[in-house]
């Protein structure tokens, strides 16, 4: 296929599509780190204009990484649904966008697509999109998942609680808990990052969380993201994990770099289902973001936005719970300020959307990138408009063991409040019952967590 046009006058030409593909991307300063970003926004444009002509099918035959090279590729070529995939291989994919955007296309319609689709045909129409097509296109995709509460439906956000300490105290992190509880964070998961990565420790945590939510009969679930054979290590000598948790990337290579391969993972899947204390179906939590191929020297040339999809689109493998994006946690070198920040977040997204997953975004930036707390609750805002499942609650957004910026255990109930959202359904009739939540809002006895030590 030629991939060639004429834009005032010059001659763009793509050596390929994965050139291509990374031309087309919004500016990136990790695109620009890798040497594959397009040098003019001309070239980004003529980038675009080719890419709409080519059909899903070429997308499909060229991958970033080749299927008898990489796992991860075989992983997802090998679970698409054929013979949905071949009713869509002839779309362009500036037909795809349209059909996406068409007021005539249902949420029930895009879902069926989902497992027909690998992660360079969801990172080539995403690359069509501006913030606005990606605010309304996710906005119509609805996946819900179920561990111990429900995630994902309409006009629900959740709230992960997360009470890192930098020494793993037991009674620091209790705490944290109980004052996120009192602002009605923590419906999707009370999820801990352990400084501690020792089966000794994460044990003492996920024993310390099931007892809080035992005690005080909280629909919800515990994890502590540790790698994830301490946690199955964990799970072996019965410690009460509700989810299990592993980053995952876009390449068997970067996988690899993370200590985790497609097998593994699928051992973790088995384990969970069988030994997690919670009635699920769904188990797993992956996290993932932009440039972590990149940083691993394992993207093989493509740019990070068709990595990260190709990160959702291996994830519907193990029916995950709920995914996030960390979209400004690695910092400048790959998300430059918050023009490029709050763009990511936008694209993971709906990418995640789109793959068919849970998804949400830990909101958040770095103090050395050029972002602030005003740019972090713009991106929250565009997300709950699109209808993300969660995102973050930490105190004061200050991650004191992790060293970042993030949403507060204020925001989820600020966004609730603001766009007229409720927790999630079974997380919400506790609330009700704790006295902390009346008439779609918070009580006056929201914010003090000296309720949980009446009992």
């Amino acid at each position: 296929m030629l991939l060639r046009t004429k834009l005032f006058g010059h001659t763009y030409e793509f050596a390929d599509i994965k050139e291509l593909l990374a031309k087309a991307n919004e500016e990136k300063s990790g695109d620009q780190q890798a040497g594959i970003a397009a040098h003019t926004a001309a070239e980004r444009v003529a980038a675009r204009e080719v890419l709409a002509q080519v059909p899903l099918s070429v997308l499909r035959e060229n991958p970033a990484v080749p299927y008898d090279q990489d796992n991860v590729t075989r992983a997802i070529d090998d679970a698409l649904n054929e013979t949905i995939y071949n009713e869509i291989k002839g779309w362009t994919v500036g037909e795809f966008r349209e059909w996406l955007l068409s007021n005539h296309t249902t949420g029930a319609d895009i879902h069926r697509i989902s497992n027909s689709l690998t992660g360079e045909m969801i990172a080539g129409v995403t690359k069509l999109m501006g913030n606005l097509d990606l605010v309304v296109a996710a906005k119509k995709i609805r996946n819900v998942t179920h561990c111990q509460n429900t995630m994902g439906l309409p006009g629900t956000i959740g709230s992960r609680l997360q009470p890192n300490h930098p020494t793993d105290s037991v009674e620091g992190i209790k705490a944290a808990i109980y004052e996120g509880l009192s602002f009605g964070s923590g419906d999707s998961v009370i999820g801990i990052n352990p400084s501690d990565d020792t089966v000794g420790s994460v044990g003492r945590l996920l024993e310390m969380t099931y007892d809080v939510i035992s005690k005080w009969e909280i629909p919800t679930q515990n994890c502590v993201l540790g790698h994830v054979t301490t946690q199955m290590e964990c799970l072996k000598r019965g410690a009460p994990a509700g989810l299990i948790f592993q980053s995952i990337a876009g390449s068997q290579k970067a996988m690899e770099s993370f200590g985790v391969s497609v097998d593994l993972m699928d051992e973790a899947y088995d384990l969970a289902k069988k030994y997690c204390w919670t009635s699920g179906p769904n188990y797993l939590y992956f996290e993932t973001g932009q440039g972590s191929a990149l940083s691993a020297d394992a993207h093989f040339g493509a740019d990070q936005l068709v990595l990260e999809a190709r990160n959702y689109a291996l994830a519907r493998r193990w029916h995950p719970y709920q995914v996030n994006t960390v979209v400004g946690f690695i910092g400048p070198e790959y998300l430059y300020d918050s023009v490029q920040i709050i763009r990511a977040g936008l694209e993971d997204h709906f990418m995640g959307k789109l793959a068919g997953i849970s998804m949400g975004c830990d909101v958040c930036y770095t103090n050395h990138a050029k972002a602030d707390q005003n740019s972090n609750d713009n991106l929250a805002v565009l997300l709950a408009a699109a209808g993300i499942n969660y995102i973050m609650g930490i105190p004061m957004g200050d991650d004191a063991m992790l060293s970042y910026q993030t949403t507060s255990y204020h925001d989820a109930p600020a966004i609730r409040q603001a766009m007229d959202m409720r927790p999630l359904p079974e997380f919400e009739k506790w609330m009700e019952q704790m006295g902390l939540w009346q008439d779609g809002q918070l009580t006056d006895k929201a914010g003090d967590a000296s309720i949980f030590l009446q009992r």
